[in-house]
């Protein structure tokens, strides 16, 4: 089947479109990536996201009018490469649509265990005349998971190893890590989110540069860590918590980064930058030190990187800085692969196995009580004939 795998992240950089041949099913699914475009979220577009994740600003006629606009954005996206790939629009069979996330807030309580994720996608079926299965994360929760990570399942089927144990950091505005014990099955699958990727680093830049990110990490080599700060941030509760845990712009977002600038006003901003970037390479090293290599010892592990964060050189040598000796580091691109594409591809699979009724998520990595189908299917509404009175 031919698929549309649609990410757009809490980074905001913009919606990731994967353009995708699969076959099989389950654990014989294998995925061809065929084109990938990053189609970027205009300035209007993003600051309405922030305005509706920001719950003293946010309004429910903003979220119900940016459901729709971000229905048309991922539209947009999907025509758009379509047309890179030169691909006419009645090939695609499906479209997988993660949404963008505007609250995720997990919890023991299941009155209170909730996430809310936006773009309607019955404007993608409708404008792209195809079946779009979407809204992947309620499912897993409503069996008691926390809705994150959904990605382990589809990694354990492109990833996993016989001879190494493989640990697959994903870096966007959160980071997030899925272990793959080495000639492990399904169930010795574990995943969980490691804390901010991207987004306190990118908020920073954008608050004192006016730009969207630190390209290859170049403001932050510029920079010296501030101690009290990288005291203060290493100090976060979130990084005592243990497996399963997942978090978003809800902790990390805005409102913590303009607490982070009034307290650290006399700072010089390629400092900030650089404290914040060192905050996200140990966040990720400590939760490994902490959680994983407890379990599954410190030899035959391999870190493979995605997200845009992979391209960012200077925390990938923080990163390496912190790792134990014998660990080795590399990105999906060092395998031949895609590190932007790598999470819309796994949309497109997770919405390949939800149209065959597999269940797809992976619930020793969110905490669900048991497998479940995630999604929510919208059929094609041009493929019948309308009824007439």
């Amino acid at each position: 089947m031919r698929a549309i795998g649609l990410m757009s992240g809490t980074s905001l950089d913009g919606i990731d479109a994967a353009l995708v041949d699969i076959n099989g099913s389950g654990l014989t699914t294998t995925a061809h990536l065929i084109d990938f475009v990053t189609v970027p979220l205009d300035d209007a577009l993003k600051e309405q996201i922030k305005l509706a994740c920001d719950p003293k600003q946010s309004t429910v006629p903003l979220i119900c009018q940016l459901n729709v606009r971000l229905g048309h954005a991922f539209l947009g996206a999907c025509r758009t490469l379509c047309e890179k790939a030169a691909v006419p629009v009645a090939s695609i069979d499906f479209v997988a649509s993660h949404g963008q996330t505007i609250w995720h807030a997990p919890a023991t309580d299941p009155l209170n265990n909730s996430t809310l994720q936006i773009g309607e996608p019955s404007i993608i079926a409708y404008g792209l005349k195809t079946t779009v299965v979407a809204d992947f994360r309620v499912m897993d929760m409503a069996a008691g998971g926390q809705g994150a990570p959904l990605v382990p399942f589809t990694e354990y089927i492109l990833y996993q190893s016989q001879q190494k144990h493989r640990l697959l950091q994903n870096i966007g505005g959160i980071g997030n890590v899925t272990i793959l014990p080495k000639a492990g099955e399904l169930q010795d699958v574990w995943a969980f989110d490691t804390g901010p990727g991207n987004m306190i680093i990118d908020q920073l830049m954008l608050d004192l540069f006016k730009q969207p990110y630190d390209f290859s990490g170049q403001t932050a080599a510029k920079g010296k860590i501030i101690p009290k700060l990288q005291q203060a941030l290493r100090n976060h509760p979130f990084l005592t918590l243990s497996p399963p845990k997942s978090t978003g712009r809800e902790v990390f977002g805005k409102a913590f980064t303009q607490r982070l600038l009034a307290e650290y006003a006399t700072e010089k901003a390629e400092d900030l930058i650089a404290t914040a970037t060192d905050f996200t390479a140990f966040s990720i090293a400590d939760s490994y030190l902490k959680f994983i290599l407890p379990a599954i010892g410190s030899s035959d592990i391999e870190v493979i990187l995605s997200g845009g964060g992979a391209h960012n050189h200077t925390l990938l040598r923080m990163i390496a800085a912190y790792l134990p000796d014998g660990v080795t580091l590399q990105t999906q691109d060092d395998l031949g692969g895609s590190s932007d594409a790598k999470e819309a591809v796994a949309f497109a699979i997770l919405g390949h196995e939800t149209l065959q009724g597999h269940s797809n998520n992976a619930p020793t990595a969110t905490g669900a009580d048991r497998g479940v189908i995630l999604g929510k299917i919208i059929p094609n509404p041009w493929s019948h004939t309308a009824y007439q009175i």
